[in-house]
């Protein structure tokens, strides 16, 4: 049975899902296009972290990031014997009865084409493309998604 749950982003599972996640994030991507969160700032007030289990084993991970008039969805990452089987759905899902439940109006992403997993998953839960948003710079990889939440 998976749970989806909030967490500590130090636990041993979800750490070693973030090492993973940054290692294949700085294997794909030159360093400027690389905006995942370091594990101490995803321990932020201003953050809520989850992860996804089966038993005592962590699947994925994912974060709300609570910003001025949004909230941003970060550090989405499945285990990949995991993938394909609603992990990140799951945790997207978590994500957004978060942002719900604390009144935000949308959900706002930063990916890549390269990820066509994650962009297939963004697109069939509802985001749709928009402008670059928030600190992010001009570049060559990422793509700008928004989800309404009203």
């Amino acid at each position: 049975m998976l749970i989806v749950e909030r967490t500590d982003p130090r636990a041993p599972g979800p750490r070693a899902l973030l090492e993973a996640s940054h290692s294949l994030m700085r294997a794909l991507f030159p360093p400027e296009d690389n905006y995942f969160l370091d594990i101490e700032a995803l321990c932020s007030p201003d953050i809520r972290f989850f992860a996804a289990r089966e038993g005592n084993r962590t699947l994925g991970t994912g974060a709300l990031t609570l910003r001025h008039g949004y909230g941003e969805v970060k550090s989405m990452f499945t285990a990949t014997e995991a993938r394909g089987k609603g992990v990140g759905r799951a945790l997207l899902h978590q994500i957004e009865d978060e942002a719900r439940a604390l009144h935000l109006p949308a959900l706002r992403l930063e990916t890549a084409a390269a990820l066509d997993a994650a962009l297939r998953l963004y697109t069939r839960e509802g985001f749709t493309p928009r402008n670059i948003f928030g600190d992010y710079c001009p570049n060559q990889t990422s793509i700008f998604m928004e989800k309404p939440l009203a």
